[in-house]
């Protein structure tokens, strides 16, 4: 489930992150400290949520 799970985290975490990114940039966080922050917390919210993901495609039904 772990070698699922960091396949999926490539595709989940660039776009979890880019999410909290834009959303920094609309709520008028334009700076390069509220924009880094955005990007790091949505990389770590992408982790559990990837092996979350992965164990319900792996559970049978």
């Amino acid at each position: 489930m772990l070698r699922l799970a960091s396949i999926l985290y490539s595709i989940i975490g660039p776009s979890v992150a880019g999410a909290c990114v834009i959303a920094a940039l609309v709520t008028g966080y334009d700076t390069l400290q509220p924009i880094l922050l955005a990007a790091g917390v949505g990389a770590i919210i992408a982790v559990p949520l990837s092996y979350v993901i992965a164990s319900a495609l792996l559970s049978p039904k």
